[in-house]
This record gives C-alpha cells, structure tokens and sequence, in this order.
C-alpha cells in the first residue's frame, strides 16, 4: 500500500493545536459519556464500536490565529484518515471511528467556522477512498432525514470512520457527485495527494472548486461549506 505523506515538510502552522489527550476510548477531558449513550439510538454502528473499543477520542485545544487552527485541523484529520485506510479490511475495521475533538474559549476560536473547511476538504480528498468525515458542533441540535432531532453534541468534532457505502451516500443528497464516488468507493491504497498540493492553502483553494453556488453572506468565512 502506498503510504500518503501525512508529515510532509515542517508547518508552520504546527502548535496551533495543543492536544490535550491523545486517542482513547475514555477521555478524561471532556464528558461524552451520556451523548454515546443518546446516540446509539440514531446509529446501528455505534454500540457494537463502543463496546469493542473502536470508537477513540483524540482531543485538542485551539491555540492559534483562526487560519492555523484549520491548518492543523486538516493534518489532523489527514493522520486519522490514514491510520484507518489499512485498518478498514481487518476485523471490525467497519466499526472504526476516530473523532477529533477541538476545545476553545472566547468569540475569537469561532470553532463552528473553523471546523468547516477542513471537513469540506477532508470529505472531498478521502471520500473517494471509502472514508467519511462527519461533523458535530457543541450545543447544536441536528434533524434526521425524516425530521427526528438528533441529541445536542457536548463538544465539537469531527468523526472519521470507514463509509458505509449503502447508507451513507443518502447523507450525501447535496453532492451527488460525491454520493456516487462513494458508493463505488474502492480504495487500492494511492496518494491522495498525488495529483494536488499538500499546502493548506492550496487545498482550500482546491476544495472551493467542488463548492455549489451559494447566496451572499456576511463574510466569507461564514458561508456554508459543507452540504
């Protein structure tokens, strides 16, 4: 299997993440406890992960300008992705998820903007590949497709786990191009980043093009990037 380049050369966004626990099944940090419990509901994946310890935490703080956090937030969902591509076809590797946890304060973190490139562009590089990014924002309540409200997440994350490619293309109704490369999802274990730049401003830059037109917003940090 090729190997994508997840450390590449050094960043200088680096530090603008302060990781507070890496990946476990118990993070002390922060309470997800009753959430999971909640959640089981809405998910048939999730208890049979829990109980087998397939479901891990890695937690970060954000300690940086608004375009390194994302930076960060990107390579850290780069190194989640490519530790669950080789892991996806052992045993249980379907019930895999890795969440990525960003804590911070104040109005200047703005964490439901910073999560929003990074898991546009993180959805667009691995979908193809089988992997699928989901993501969560602390305090905010989300429907089901049929209308149920989904329990409010605790903290703000964004899960990586193997697609179900069955399901999970439904999710995907606003880009359909995406729904299709993910319903054929066939990951033979190639760079990623073979044919695009590993800078992430040119990714962001990159991941603009796959953007549906949008109406005007306040700013263009606040548009809405993820369908």
């Amino acid at each position: 299997m090729t190997v994508t380049r997840i450390d590449g050369a050094s960043r200088s966004t680096a530090g603008a993440l302060r990781l507070v626990e890496g990946s476990t099944t118990k993070p002390q940090s922060i309470d997800i406890t009753g959430y999971l419990r909640q959640m089981t509901d809405y998910c048939p994946y999730l208890s049979p992960s829990v109980k087998q310890g397939l479901t891990t935490w890695t937690v970060y703080y954000a300690d940086g300008s608004a375009d390194a956090v994302e930076a960060e937030m990107f390579h850290a969902g780069v190194q989640a992705a490519e530790w669950l591509r080789p892991l996806i076809h052992r045993p249980h590797g379907l019930l895999r998820c890795e969440n990525i946890v960003i804590l911070g304060e104040g109005p200047c973190t703005r964490l439901h903007d910073l999560l929003a490139w990074p898991h546009w562009a993180l959805k667009r590089l691995y979908g193809p590949v089988g992997i699928m990014f989901g993501k969560f924002y602390a305090g905010e309540e989300e429907n089901t497709r049929v209308g149920e409200r989904i329990p409010a997440a605790p903290v703000s994350f964004l899960p990586v786990r193997a697609a179900v490619r069955r399901r999970d293309p439904k999710f995907l109704h606003a880009t359909p191009d995406l729904a299709a490369a993910l319903a054929v999802a066939d990951d033979d274990g190639h760079d990623v980043f073979e044919h695009i730049p590993y800078d992430w401003t040119e990714i962001r830059t990159w991941a603009k093009r796959f953007l549906l037109p949008v109406k005007p917003s306040a700013s263009s940090r606040t548009m809405s990037v993820s369908p």
